[in-house]
């Protein structure tokens, strides 16, 4: 699909994505020795594209000391020695490209790893040119401890360093230096980053924790955010690839939402995270007034922007823009034990456990996120239904080995089971033996099937991508109706988020179209006879619709 704009002719390709996100140490074992790598995500490139998804976004794969999941980068130009080479990547590129997939890479740049050369000459040496790269202050600032990401794992956003004698800013660990994006030589960096990449074939970038990249952070003064950045380097990513996009985790107030879009001039997408908390709100509650009030304040987006949906991803179930109240009833719901929450804010599981293992609700989430305007990301294993670690530290519950058969250590390695990078989950309601991709391959009744058959339904509902999206009112509190218009086509869907049977009559205008077919059951209805039609959905039962348009 295109759009037609200032006498140009754009490719809105991620308007019609589905984006699939892995971490390439977890996802398959290439070399046998128990870490995740190029060679073996090669090797499963087949099980992404025929799910259906066009897009992959990949988690940090930089060399690093991996004390935070990889974000804590020593080298952006470069692949982590135990993933592979660069050669490794470049041919894992040609793959996805030869499958028709797109890649999205994280960019983590709002800091380095403090065993980054930069930081390491910065600290050296108080004239280096590196010295600017980092936030400095000669005395401790008086406002060191607000701020925190991490309550409970982090105690101030400033530590002194001996070797430089000065205070340095981290907005998360101490050993994971801010980088001073009021630095023109920064900024260059960064540009050069994102060439280097692009030329290896990347469609686009993924921004860490986007808010604070473009902090102006000087030492007990207001912290200003410099939006213009990222207008700035939409212009060098135009100019280089002109479909490339920037992809930003922001996790902000409704208010600075439209900063971010710039109106078209800066970023392409953003997460929806409010949606996403008022989502499991409504599956908490099992009632649709929460998603009902959380998309109903969301801003309206420029024509070229576009949300990003997702039920769960690589960090915690981040619930800190509900009330006190309601974030409570998603613990009570969803994480009721203190070691399932994280951070006074948030749940550390997958959705799976999270919602029990109930294939109706699962099935309910994702059909209501893949309807929704915008487009739908998958975190890998959530296809399967994959569980969680809870042994594993802060947000690493998650982020287990793909489960690809009931063989030793779920068929993602070879190796010795002390050598893997994280123990594969094998037994319990969620472990390999009852969850893996191969089994589910074999059962046409599998989870990993029916995701295949919702991501084509998308995938012919073009609408739902580009589309307007409209309230529809039922006088049911359980009942989440909606439809999305576009270019002369409609999707309408109807999802009951409640235990018991419910019905409602779609009432559509005279003459708005000729039939409907309901997209999973492949079903059709006249629309004259329809426009009194009861629907009937089960308990968390879901249906849609798509109207088709008069002859003309």
């Amino acid at each position: 699909m295109y759009y037609t704009g200032r006498q140009r002719l754009l490719d809105l390709w991620y308007k019609s994505a589905v984006i699939y996100s892995l971490n390439v140490a977890t996802f398959m074992d290439g070399n046998d020795d128990g870490i995740g790598d190029f060679k073996g995500l090669a090797g499963r490139l087949d099980h992404i594209s025929q799910l259906g998804v066009n897009c992959i976004w990949l988690l940090p794969f930089y060399p690093s000391p991996r004390l935070d999941h990889g974000y804590d980068v020593t080298d952006y130009y470069d692949v982590a020695p135990e993933l592979g080479s660069l050669g490794d990547f470049v041919e894992f590129s040609h793959q996805a490209r030869l499958r028709g997939l797109r890649l999205i890479i994280d960019l983590p740049i709002n800091h380095t790893s403090e065993r980054h050369p930069w930081f390491q000459a910065a600290r050296a040496d108080p004239h280096s040119p590196y010295r600017d790269y980092y936030i400095w202050s000669k005395n401790r600032p008086h406002n060191s401890d607000s701020g925190v990401v991490f309550p409970g794992f982090q105690s101030s956003v400033w530590d002194y360093d001996s070797r430089a004698r000065a205070w340095y800013f981290h907005r998360f660990y101490p050993h994971q230096p801010d980088l001073n994006i009021m630095s023109a030589e920064v900024r260059d960096e960064i540009y050069k980053i994102v060439g280097f990449w692009l030329e290896l074939g990347v469609s686009g970038f993924r921004i860490d924790a986007a808010p604070f990249v473009i902090e102006e952070v000087r030492p007990d003064q207001p912290i200003h955010r410099r939006y213009e950045f990222f207008g700035e380097l939409k212009d060098f990513l135009s100019w280089r690839k002109g479909d490339a996009i920037l992809l930003a985790e922001a996790n902000v107030t409704l208010e600075e939402m439209p900063k971010y879009f710039g109106n078209g001039s800066r970023l392409h997408m953003l997460f929806a995270f409010l949606v996403n908390q008022y989502l499991f709100l409504s599956l908490a509650r099992k009632k649709a007034e929460p998603l009902a009030r959380g998309l109903g304040r969301m801003p309206k987006l420029p024509s070229l922007g576009q949300w990003a949906h997702f039920l769960r991803n690589h960090d915690e179930l981040d619930l800190g823009r509900l009330s006190e109240a309601e974030r409570e009833e998603c613990y009570r719901a969803f994480g009721c034990e203190p070691d399932m929450q994280l951070y006074h804010r948030g749940i550390r599981r997958r959705l799976a456990p999270i919602l029990k293992g109930d294939r109706r609700r699962l099935e309910l989430a994702f059909s209501l996120i893949f309807s929704l305007p915008g487009t739908p990301v998958i975190y890998y294993g959530d296809e399967l239904g994959m569980g969680d670690d809870l042994q594993l530290p802060e947000r690493w519950p998650v982020r287990t080995c793909m489960q690809w058969s009931d063989m030793p250590s779920a068929g993602f390695s070879r190796a010795e089971e002390d050598s893997l990078i994280h123990p594969a989950i094998m037994d319990g309601q969620f472990g390999a033996a009852n969850v893996n991709a191969a089994a589910q391959q074999r059962d046409p009744k599998s989870l990993l099937i029916w995701m295949r058959r919702l991501i084509d339904a998308r995938q012919s509902c073009a609408e739902v991508g580009w589309g307007e999206l409209t309230l529809i009112e039922t006088g049911n509190p359980a009942l989440f109706a909606h439809r999305v218009d576009w270019n002369g086509n409609t999707t309408i869907a109807l999802h009951n988020l409640g235990d018991q049977p419910s019905e409602v009559r779609l009432d559509l205008e005279t003459g708005e179209a000729e039939r409907l077919t309901e997209v999973f059951a492949n079903r059709t209805y006249d629309a004259d006879s329809s426009r009194c039609e009861v629907c009937a959905l089960d308990p968390f039962g879901y249906r849609w619709f798509r109207l088709d348009p008069l002859s003309r």
